[in-house]
């Protein structure tokens, strides 16, 4: 049985430019970075208060990845057609002046939601986050159902 997820990825450009960011702008901390022997680099980091949780940042490319593959994803990246997830916070305004006060680029203030209140940010490679801070009703579908259509994205 599944417990809970431990490593999740996003696609970037550059290593040591998300590492900065993920590090210096969010305020992260590194789990993993290895360079294994066969090219591949393992950046894993994640955020201070989930010390099991690790995010795997991965630029495309040899041993993964044929050339078309590599294209295919920083096309999608340069279009910012990439969601990497929702990250969640205790208080969603003060972590968006915070974060950019530091000089992250978010694409929606933080604003009210039936569930709590959400701002969205990118990183550098496009691709954009979730910043939520929740509610009870953010625990419960059915309640959080009645403010969507059937067959909404959300």
């Amino acid at each position: 049985m599944i417990t809970k997820l431990g490593v999740a990825g996003v696609y970037v450009t550059d290593y040591d430019e998300v590492k900065e960011f993920f590090l210096g702008k969010l305020g992260f901390t590194e789990r993993f970075d290895v360079k294994l022997e066969n090219g591949y680099r393992w950046l894993t980091v994640g955020p201070p208060a989930s010390p099991d949780f690790q995010l795997n940042l991965t630029v495309p490319g040899p041993p993964m990845h044929d050339e078309e593959t590599v294209a295919a994803l920083r096309m999608l990246m340069a279009k910012g057609a990439l969601s990497a997830g929702a990250w969640n916070t205790d208080d969603c305004h003060q972590t968006y002046r915070e974060y950019s006060g530091r000089g992250v680029e978010f694409l929606q203030e933080p604003q009210d939601r039936p569930y709590g209140v959400e701002a969205v940010f990118r990183d550098p490679f496009g691709n954009w986050y979730s910043l939520n801070q929740t509610n009870d009703i953010a625990a419960d579908a059915e309640e959080i159902s009645k403010f969507y259509e059937p067959g909404d994205a959300g």
